[in-house]
């Protein structure tokens, strides 16, 4: 989600978290200062704190926050360089790389709390059977649909097929309905859950053999994207899509003028609060043909701990990541971010419009492919979606775009 911010308050945010990272001064009353950027907003994220501080009375955390994606790794960049990075800090998909072969994070390996952490889980972010950070839910995108204009022509769901699907879109079309609408400003939702369908059925796995050499962007993406590409050359959907953001979609869904979007749980609280009398519901990507429906997804951020805090800050942060993984911190983790969990002693309650997809979400039948590709995700996921937008707008050929991220990969 992007957010806009005056001058003077991102100044005197900087200014804080820098008093923040560089440890400041111990508290007065001799507990041991624990310093944290959060990857969660302040309001979610405090019950979470006050809890953790009333369990370990001798710890104080002193928290700053900064929003995802792009300004959270930015800032944690930006200390990490300058060797004032906090105590604890999240590591994600677009920063695990530079983390791990900084060597900035601590190796969790064979630390108690991994055990309720699923394998899953632990291989995202981890290398080389080691493990760097603790992700304690996934989250998953697939389809949204709105119950009431599937029924105006005879659906009660997404097809589980493609071509079925495209049906679907053209007979709602013919009822004079919007069909279906994709954010297009990141991965599209339904390319990253093809490749992961497929990957699953590889051994090695489809990213293996591309970056081994084995095998090719433009052999393995191809014949994806020309499917995808259906939805624009058929005229389903406009290429004036590429102008809209996720936030944009999601209102014009709530506010019923499409029937079908890509989503995930992080739509639900603003569409009930939009639209209470709206019944809608979540269903897994229409199957490539040949294949199975799928999800788009990948396990959440990980709390990890900077490798270059001392041992009592290193002790006080595997208290933290200790505390986070308990049963009472997931139940106020759930209730503040509606992530889906996956510690294995927490059983979620989801909202019953996604509870079909969280099965799926708790095994990590998910892909995404920042996380699966196995280095430069950063420049090659942005040459993805500037390439994808322009196969849209019909500059680029399908075959094209993956030629370009075999050229991108080459050159890194």
């Amino acid at each position: 989600m992007k957010r806009s911010r005056l001058v003077t308050g991102g100044l005197a945010a900087v200014a804080l978290f820098a008093l923040t990272a560089c440890g400041g001064s111990e508290p007065a009353d001799g507990r041991t200062k624990l310093t944290y950027l959060s990857w969660t907003a302040e309001p979610q994220m405090t019950p979470l704190l006050e809890a953790f501080e009333e369990a370990h009375p001798d710890i104080v955390v002193e928290a700053s926050y900064a929003p995802p994606v792009a300004e959270y790794i930015q800032t944690l960049q930006t200390r990490v360089l300058s060797g004032t990075a906090p105590d604890v800090f999240m590591i994600a998909a677009e920063n695990k790389t530079s983390l791990i072969d900084g060597q900035h994070v601590v190796d969790l390996t064979g630390e108690a709390f991994l055990d309720k952490i699923p394998e899953f889980n632990q291989e995202t972010y981890g290398r080389d059977g080691k493990v760097y950070g603790m992700s304690v839910s996934s989250w998953a995108a697939g389809y949204l649909y709105n119950k009431d204009l599937l029924a105006q022509v005879g659906h009660d769901s997404v097809p589980e097929t493609w071509d079925e699907f495209l049906q679907l879109c053209k007979d709602l079309e013919a009822a004079g309905i919007t069909p279906f609408l994709e954010s297009v400003d990141q991965m599209p939702t339904t390319v990253s859950a093809w490749v992961g369908a497929k990957s699953a059925t590889m051994d090695p796995s489809l990213d293996e053999q591309i970056f081994s050499g084995e095998s090719t962007f433009a052999e393995q993406w191809t014949p994806i994207l020309e499917e995808y590409d259906r939805l624009y050359t058929e005229g389903i959907v406009s290429p004036d899509v590429v102008g809209l953001d996720g936030d944009m979609i999601r209102d014009e869904f709530a506010n019923g003028r499409v029937a079908m979007i890509n989503a995930g749980p992080w739509v639900i609280n603003p569409i009930r609060e939009a639209a209470p009398d709206l019944q809608f519901g979540f269903a897994p990507v229409p199957a490539f043909p040949g294949g199975e429906p799928y999800l788009a997804g990948a396990a959440t951020p990980g709390y990890a701990i900077n490798a270059k805090a001392d041992e009592e800050q290193q002790a006080a942060a595997k208290k933290f990541l200790e505390f986070i993984a308990t049963p009472e911190a997931m139940e106020i983790f759930e209730e503040q971010t509606n992530d889906v969990t996956v510690t294995s002693d927490f059983e979620p309650t989801p909202d019953e419009a996604f509870a079909p997809l969280v099965p799926a979400i708790r095994e990590g039948e998910l892909y995404l492919p920042m996380i699966a590709w196995q280095r430069s995700e950063d420049v090659l996921n942005v040459e993805a979606v500037a390439q994808v937008q322009r196969m849209i707008q019909g500059q680029v050929t399908p075959q094209q775009v993956a030629q370009a991220l075999d050229t991108k990969l080459a050159a890194s």
